[in-house]
């Protein structure tokens, strides 16, 4: 995300208000003065690991695949 290090550089090196900065990147005040105070270089998201809906019929989706691409082109259906 480049856009943390543009605020920074926008405020610190050329010296830009916050009202500024706001309008040019549409965030909020509130968040880049929050951008401006953290001493972190990037936002870190924690990401939980979760499994997909898809899962369940993984299996299955391959093996239809799998029988689909033995078939002539027109035989094969499509998605």
């Amino acid at each position: 995300m480049a856009l943390l290090s543009v605020i920074r550089r926008w405020h610190f090196r050329e010296g830009m208000p916050i009202r500024e900065i706001e309008r040019r990147t549409g965030l909020s005040r509130n968040t880049i003065r929050k951008y401006l105070r953290a001493d972190t270089v990037e936002p870190k998201f924690k990401v939980p690991a979760r499994p997909s809906k898809l899962d369940r019929f993984a299996q299955k989706l391959s093996d239809w695949l799998r029988v689909e691409a033995g078939k002539s082109r027109k035989q094969r259906r499509t998605a």
